[in-house]
């Protein structure tokens, strides 16, 4: 899909789908969107250099995501969404700079860009490619910050049920238990948000370089009060890129301190339930000896005629299971 805009009223402003190779040439950015191999080969003979392919746009490697060719700058990021189900998904975004048209390649929909799109269309910051670019990285920017912040939150909503096993009702003079938090639940939900801020930080990073190349660029270029105001607009983007990085370092050391307590909440559920098996094997084991005792069939036992003996025997049973609860009481151990 091709979609084309311009700029009126300082204003941006959406083509027809339908465009003709003028309107192509003339948009200030042409957003492709999975683009057929068709729409490549128009835009690519309107203005005169080639599309990167899908496979190209995910190399790794610097030297195939920036750089400069048939006067046009090429710059790749993986930028991240939240998909189906709230799953994270990153995908690799081509932001292609030639002259003063911006051409954007995606295969998914990042929701910074219907964002900008709506705000754009009410005012837009500069008047050609570099100026469009510009606001794209800054509204991806805000988008990142918006998903750190539910992260953040999401993570410390989790830790309060994980760790708050009691609470005081207003009014009450004793403590109540809580209804007991599903561990496993937990688990999930902070693996989850783990591959979600690890995602998130290999995006921030990626764009972080892409922004320090596009101020190379922009270095080079004449000096006029456009050129000055995106140098401006860089280094405050690549600063927002640094603080949220950190903070998402911040965020993934606090996940995966949350995940350890988790995990050793559960061995620790599993020790009480193990516990509790071997107490009760321990205190039954005492009145099993006496009944077995008792329970033999040879001719001659001494208690055999005991007019009392089934009481005694079951008394000694008792006393044998009481003894020992009795003693891992005042061990601290139940």
């Amino acid at each position: 899909m091709l979609n084309a805009y311009g700029i009126a009223q300082d204003c941006l402003v959406e083509h027809p789908r339908d465009v003709d190779d003028k309107v192509i040439a003339s948009s200030i950015w042409l957003d492709l969107i999975s683009p057929t191999h068709e729409e490549e080969k128009r835009v690519e003979a309107v203005l005169g250099f080639d599309i990167p392919t899908r496979g190209e746009l995910e190399e790794i490697e610097a030297s195939s995501r920036l750089y400069q060719d048939e006067g046009a700058t090429f710059m790749t990021a993986n930028l991240i969404r939240r998909g189906e189900e709230d799953r994270p998904e990153s995908s690799p975004v081509t932001f292609i700079i030639k002259g003063q048209q911006l051409i954007t390649i995606r295969y998914h929909h990042p929701q910074a860009f219907p964002v900008y799109v709506k705000q754009a269309m009410r005012h837009v910051a500069g008047s050609n490619g570099w100026g469009v670019f510009i606001s794209l990285v800054e509204a991806v920017i805000d988008r990142g910050a918006d998903h750190l912040e539910r992260v953040g939150a999401i993570v410390e909503d989790t830790s309060k049920q994980v760790f708050s096993t009691s609470f005081l009702r207003k009014g009450d003079t004793k403590k109540r238990k809580r209804k007991p938090v599903n561990l496993e639940v937990m688990l999930g939900k902070i693996g989850e948000e783990g591959d979600f801020t690890s995602k998130m930080r290999e995006s921030l990073v990626s764009i972080s370089r892409m922004l320090a190349f596009a101020q190379a660029v922009v270095d080079q270029m004449k000096l006029t009060k456009e050129v000055k105001d995106n140098k401006a607009r860089l280094k405050t983007a690549q600063r927002d890129i640094t603080s949220l990085t950190d903070h998402a370092g911040f965020l993934n050391g606090k996940i995966s301190f949350l995940l350890d307590a988790v995990l050793g909440m559960i061995s620790i559920e599993q020790n009480a339930i193990i516990k509790i098996f071997t107490i009760a094997s321990v205190v039954f084991l005492p009145p099993t000896l006496v009944a077995s005792i008792y329970g033999m069939n040879f001719k001659v036992i001494p208690e055999l005629n005991w007019e009392n003996g089934y009481i005694y025997a079951l008394a000694l049973m008792i006393l044998s299971a009481v003894l020992p609860l009795f003693y891992f009481y005042r061990k601290g151990w139940l």
